[in-house]
């Protein structure tokens, strides 16, 4: 064999070496459970106390790491990021930021849409929730089976009870609570909501229609569904894609203290690892109490 073959052999040698090592180490990360979450945060919009999505994003990837070997999520604070790399391999994206017609994911709905084809899963968050009808709002009937329209869904603040949920992971370890939040419902839903199975469901005080009819505040066909026929309201929802990929909608999240809650944070906890096809714990996603102080640092460290 001459020199320039022994050279040719060895170099095929390393190569298939080193891509089987590469191999062997994607199955342990896929058998570990080994997933990427990516939140992407908006700016925080409303003051302190309100709209932390940086604080809030920061706060929830933290508990994730800390609590689920083998995850990796990172956050993007102020908007979506720069260098499209970062969404590389995501096995779950998170948005929760500002939405309406400046929705930050508006001129990236074929690059969300290119990523969640590839098996992604997709949570949204609050305000995130909204996006003009059309275009817009049909992606997000796509992708998550639902999304806030404007002259059809409200934005009310109120006390919601919730007592039962369904056997789906996302609601793993939780019980019973009620927690005051501008939680929006009558929400545009997939017809015949079909693939979505209500999470947090409870029918609004008649109250939270007292305001002028608008885009947000009131309208004729919410009237009809809360006061007349008495429909409890999906706030939040898990969804399964035709394509496998999972998504999830959750319309609280507007006051930062509320990830104090414990049933509350775990709720949206499960709902990421479950998009992200990471098996939820039996009792939940566990995570520690935030305190006050520590509410406020991850908003101080960030802006």
């Amino acid at each position: 064999m001459t020199i320039k073959a022994c050279f040719l052999l060895l170099v095929y040698t390393m190569l298939i070496f080193g891509y089987a090592s590469a191999q062997k180490q994607q199955d342990r990360q896929a058998d570990s459970g080994a997933r990427k979450i990516v939140f992407i945060a908006g700016p925080d919009s409303h003051g302190k106390g309100e709209h932390e999505h940086n604080g809030g994003s920061t706060l929830l990837a933290k508990a994730l790491n800390d609590s689920l070997p083998g995850v990796h999520a990172v956050v993007v604070h102020n908007g979506w990021p720069e260098n499209p790399a970062e969404l590389r391999d995501a096995d779950a994206v998170v948005l929760y930021g500002d939405g309406g017609g400046d929705h930050m994911v508006i001129p990236h709905l074929a690059e969300l849409d290119n990523i969640l084809k590839k098996g992604a899963g997709l949570v949204v968050l609050h305000f995130a929730l909204e996006v003009p009808k059309g275009e817009a709002g049909n992606y997000f009937l796509n992708w998550i089976g639902g999304f806030f329209e404007i002259d059809w869904s409200v934005n009310p603040v109120w006390e919601a009870g919730f007592s039962t949920f369904p056997d789906h992971p996302v609601a793993n370890g939780i019980k019973p609570f009620s927690i005051t939040d501008e939680w929006y419902y009558h929400l545009r839903f997939a017809e015949n909501m079909k693939s979505i199975t209500p999470i947090l469901q409870a029918l609004p005080p008649e109250s939270t229609l007292n305001r002028p009819d608008g885009t947000h505040s009131n309208n004729a066909f919410v009237r009809e569904s809360v006061i007349n026929k008495k429909e409890p309201q999906t706030v939040a929802w898990a969804f399964d894609r035709p394509d496998g990929g999972r998504g999830f909608g959750f319309s609280g999240g507007h006051i930062h203290k509320n990830w104090q809650n414990d049933n509350f944070r775990k709720l949206v906890l499960n709902a990421i690892a479950w998009t992200a096809k990471i098996k939820v714990p039996e009792n939940g996603v566990p995570s520690a109490t935030p305190t006050q102080n520590e509410l406020d640092d991850l908003s101080k460290k960030v802006n």
